[in-house]
């Protein structure tokens, strides 16, 4: 047999006759500590923005699953659970695809007009003086601070067929630009290009300034002209905020309400002018259909989040890069 040569070892402890001592806590890292400091700052503006926003998505959702018009509204009828039926009677409508087209071209119009325009009157803000590129600047200011219901009215007059000056300036007579469905959606383009432009045209100069004028001048000195120095120099240096004015134009010009309802009356003739936005409204609340308007909501949220997804993602890689 052989000698068990185990050694007991006596347990550690913390003084004379004590109980044994408990190993230190591991305490947070100072980095761990730090990655948590800007959420706790956040989340006041987070619990508010969460009962702002989560609970109306929440409604929203659950009613476009829902048979829910008038009748429930006003306690006629039960409420019944319908599933993806208001998902598959809305695009078994032609009309919805229609809309969504018109909603789609309109959209990216105003988003190319806008881009041209901001980014255009930005470079000419570096090529003139002082005090014209201070009336310039606060003349586009005074037409993004104006609310668009008042735009919107404004506009409408002075294209009005019996007292707008411009029919008259133009020789026009009594055109009605609202009548036709293609004039109508120009006069929308513009007044939506004249309220957006200065959002591209005030980020677009800052990011200009900020350009070095050794290379823009170096550019100059070797020939090239005002288009070749801004799709060689400046286009490329100014990509991301190219980038994030493009996706948040995007984001506003899609979601376009109140210059189609006041300009078009409503959507135009049959409906000629709807885009996404006033089919829900006429849909929930002009044919007390509150299901479906509830799903083109969805629609419309599930699209404009893959686009701001997207934006979120460009912006993320722009500030890597940077």
């Amino acid at each position: 047999m052989t000698a068990d040569t185990t050694v007991y070892k006596a347990p550690e402890t913390s003084g004379a006759g004590g109980p044994p001592a408990r190993p230190p806590r591991r305490r947070a890292s100072p980095a761990r500590r730090a990655g948590w400091t800007p959420w706790l700052y956040l989340l006041p503006a987070l619990v508010m923005l969460g009962g702002l926003l989560v609970y109306p998505i929440y409604q929203l959702g659950l009613i476009s699953f829902l048979e829910y018009t008038q009748a429930q509204v006003s306690g006629g009828e039960p409420t019944t659970f319908k599933g993806l039926g208001n998902y598959a009677t809305l695009f078994g409508d032609s009309q919805f695809w229609q809309v969504l087209l018109a909603t789609v071209l309109f959209a990216g119009a105003c988003v190319l007009a806008t881009l041209f325009v901001g980014c255009a009157l930005a470079v000419l803000l570096t090529r003139v003086r002082a005090v014209p590129r201070l009336a310039l600047m606060m003349a586009a200011l005074g037409a993004w601070a104006t609310p668009a219901i008042t735009g919107s009215t404004v506009w409408v007059f002075l294209f009005d067929p019996d007292f707008g000056p411009v029919n008259r300036v133009l020789g026009l007579g009594d055109f009605s630009w609202t009548y036709g469905r293609y004039s109508a959606f120009a006069l929308v383009l513009l007044e939506v290009l004249w309220c957006s432009f200065p959002f591209v045209m005030v980020t677009v100069y800052a990011g200009i300034r900020a350009i070095p004028t050794e290379v823009l001048e170096a550019a100059s000195l070797d020939g090239a002209s005002q288009w070749r120095i801004w799709r060689s120099v400046m286009a490329p240096m100014l990509r991301p905020i190219l980038i994030v004015v493009t996706i948040q134009s995007i984001i506003w010009d899609f979601k376009v309400f109140t210059q189609i309802y006041v300009m078009t009356n409503g959507g135009g003739i049959a409906g000629q002018n709807l885009v996404l936005n006033v089919y829900a409204y006429q849909k929930a609340f002009a044919s007390s259909q509150y299901s479906l308007g509830s799903a083109i909501g969805v629609v419309m949220l599930v699209i404009l989040l893959a686009v701001t997804l997207v934006y979120l993602r460009l912006v993320r890689r722009q500030g890597e890069e940077l």
